[in-house]
């Protein structure tokens, strides 16, 4: 990604910009071309992103290194905690397959007329819970039955939510990069357990207070064990749950074991 900031606005999102009758097919052709233009992969950092032909079922954009893929959203304001998707059945099928895409969140300001803040959320972090069902399209609808879904971008885990850029402000490739390979541990898991892993780095995010402080006890995690239980009601054991799950975070890497209960960030 360029970090000059004069190259942000080269597509723009100006009002003289559209070429398109509707609003949202402007925004997914200005957004495309910018990363297009302007984009790298975060999984590797090769540059540029390949565009896949129109209509592909979910992804946008392929990395020629290492076969990434990537789904755009983009959306004038700030990101909100809520994406609203495409067809609730194909993003469900995607979830289970091996080239499940990624998913960057752009958000941009026409009256500057540049990109002002996007996010990547790696494909490992993505569980059937994120993906929340819309009503389907009632029978008098063109497409009568036919039934979107909404990502639910606020219950990703803040590790799996890498910022490129921020309010304007480019984050350097290479940490972008570091930060992906830091989680990529996820793959390992099978849905179900994923499920799990993530809920429990909720907690500890909770329980550093998203990052104010490194280190926090084991009690500080069992405070959300009730949420925990509403979450996976059918588990019983939910304490040791969480214990065999920190082992996990630790032994990845994730975190680290001081001693005596008491953990810290890494």
């Amino acid at each position: 990604m360029a970090e000059d900031d004069a190259l942000w606005s080269t597509l723009g999102f100006a009002e003289d910009a559209a070429v398109f009758a509707s609003a949202s097919q402007n925004v997914r052709v200005l957004s495309e071309g910018w990363i297009a233009m302007h984009g790298f992969c975060p999984s590797c950092g090769a540059e540029p992103l390949a565009a896949f032909k129109a209509n592909a079922p979910v992804a946008d954009f392929h990395c020629s290194v290492c076969a990434e893929e990537y789904e755009l959203k983009a959306q004038r304001g700030p990101i909100k905690r809520r994406i609203m998707d495409g067809a609730y059945g194909a993003m469900t099928a995607r979830l289970k397959a091996r080239n499940n895409p990624s998913l960057m969140v752009m958000s941009y300001d026409p009256g500057r007329a540049r990109v002002t803040d996007l996010i990547v959320v790696p494909r490992h972090f993505f569980t059937t819970d994120l993906i929340e069902p819309r009503k389907p399209l009632g029978p008098n609808a063109r497409r009568a039955g036919w039934q979107g879904c909404n990502i639910l971008i606020g219950d990703v885990p803040l590790s799996g939510r890498i910022p490129l850029i921020t309010g304007g402000a480019v984050t350097p490739r290479a940490e972008v990069v570091d930060r992906w390979r830091s989680t990529l541990f996820l793959k390992d898991a099978s849905l179900n357990a994923r499920g799990w892993l993530l809920a429990v780095m909720r907690a500890v995010e909770a329980a550093t207070d998203f990052g104010g402080r490194p280190e926090f006890t084991l009690d500080d995690v069992y405070a959300h064990e009730a949420s925990l239980s509403a979450l996976y009601p059918g588990n019983r054991n939910v304490r040791p749950k969480i214990r065999q799950q920190l082992q996990v975070l630790r032994d990845r890497g994730w975190l680290a074991f001081n001693g005596r209960g008491t953990y810290r960030r890494t």
